[in-house]
């Protein structure tokens, strides 16, 4: 099966069942049973085109009579794939580009809407080989983030970090890998990566973690299945090194799938101790227990809990207590670019269920233990307003400076965001606090 297909069949998925693209990708990859090299192509072209959507319908828009939204929606489908391979892809010849959309349209649609795909994406092609498409003068449409989204982007990073953090989003997606120490050593890892073709680099500020490209479906690849690495972003793994954590310790998750923090606080306390993982989906935990037991650990419990709703046998009883909450999720839009076009109706209702997870989990914290509050967003408003208002209301809590590896060079007073574009990590907020003795 060719990757375009597979691509195209995730990008139907996503428009018809409002599914999300790395779910849809999966299905796809396995269902055309697509080897590494080709379920990464399948992958950069599905996110490809939903990472510059926006500015593909401007392109496209350019080399239409009519209007983009009138036609039929696989049509329009087929037009955006083409195109980004067009104008992004420098290695796909533009007659196969055109010739493949063509025949997926003849397949999906009908012969008439076939000569106009071949007219349009000819037309472009001809544009973006004589470098004479129009250029966009709005950020939006330029970076493919609707124009709402833009505003509220720009209310918490200021106008100088804006630019930047649009362009990232739009990058290529690394995956980014942990070791696992008790399987394997970093430099057999490195080696054993390196031979299986996958592009790698070693991470620029954190140790035993690697940027992968290239991997296609990373569940198919063996030293994933023999546990020698789990997936996690520099930035959630600083998250749980800000526990600061040792061997014997008792530890909450309160919000834990898929699970990825309490593999590091295992790792980090030698798998001794005892680690609440906690979810409110049944089917959640059974992911957490399945990575647990693929990673050799033996210290993590999952546990079927509301974060907001109290459990009495856990109160003072926590040496430390991560709260990495619901949120917006504006951080990891380059890993899943569909998250810019999901209403933003609502968010501003994310942080009172914030401060009430908060609220409820700090009465674990045992007096000289360690609360920590995280995000995978950039938004003020669910980030540093949060925790100064805890902190305001619970004086027996005060903020503590956040460890960081000194290749990062991130000094702060217990609160700090990581960006994308300035510090190799997906955008997140972390906040460290210390319950007084």
């Amino acid at each position: 099966m060719d990757a375009r297909i597979t691509a195209l069949s995730a990008l139907i998925a996503c428009r018809k069942q409002n599914a999300w693209s790395d779910g849809s990708l999966k299905e796809y990859i396995v269902r055309d049973r697509l080897d590494r090299r080709d379920a990464a192509l399948a992958t950069r072209l599905c996110y490809g085109v939903l990472q510059n959507r926006m500015l593909l319908d401007f392109y496209l828009s350019s080399f239409l009579k009519g209007r983009l939204k009138d036609l039929q929606p696989v049509v329009a489908d087929i037009l955006r794939l083409g195109a980004y391979q067009l104008v992004f892809l420098e290695k796909i010849p533009a007659s196969a580009a055109v010739n493949e959309a063509v025949d997926e349209t003849r397949r999906y649609a009908n012969s008439r809407a076939a000569g106009l795909v071949n007219a349009v994406l000819r037309a472009l092609a001809s544009a973006a080989a004589e470098k004479r498409l129009p250029e966009p003068k709005d950020l939006a449409v330029r970076y493919s983030h609707p124009a709402p989204l833009v505003e509220l982007l720009r209310d918490s990073l200021g106008e100088a970090r804006l630019e930047p953090f649009l362009r990232c989003d739009n990058e290529a997606p690394e995956t980014v890998v942990q070791r696992n120490p008790l399987k394997t050593k970093g430099t057999d890892l490195f080696l054993e990566l390196q031979n299986q073709e996958v592009s790698i680099r070693r991470h620029s500020w954190l140790p035993d973690c690697y940027c992968l490209s290239g991997t296609g479906s990373i569940e198919t690849m063996a030293d994933f299945r023999d546990g020698k690495f789990y997936v996690q972003d520099a930035a959630a793994h600083l998250a749980a090194m800000a526990l600061s954590l040792s061997p014997g310790m008792q530890v909450l998750d309160a919000c834990a799938a898929p699970g990825g923090k309490s593999f590091s606080a295992a790792l980090a306390m030698a798998d001794r101790g005892r680690i609440l993982a906690c979810d409110i989906h049944p089917h959640k935990l059974e992911l957490i227990e399945k990575g647990a037991e693929r990673l050799g650990l033996t210290c993590i419990t999952p546990v079927l809990q509301d974060a907001a709703a109290e459990n009495p046998e856990w109160l003072g009883g926590m040496d430390a207590v991560l709260a990495d909450v619901p949120c917006s999720g504006l951080g990891v839009i380059r890993k899943k670019p569909d998250v810019r076009y999901k209403s933003l109706d609502g968010l501003e209702a994310l942080p009172a269920v914030q401060r009430a997870i908060l609220e409820n989990v700090c009465r674990y914290v045992r007096p000289g233990g360690t609360l920590v509050y995280s995000t995978c967003t950039v938004l003020r408003r669910e980030n540093e307003d949060v925790a100064e208002e805890f902190l305001k209301n619970h004086p027996e809590f005060a903020p503590e400076p956040i460890p960081t590896p000194a290749a990062l060079g991130l000094e702060n007073a217990g609160m700090l965001t990581l960006l994308p574009c300035e510090h190799d990590s997906d955008g997140f907020f972390i906040c460290r606090l210390r319950k007084r003795a």
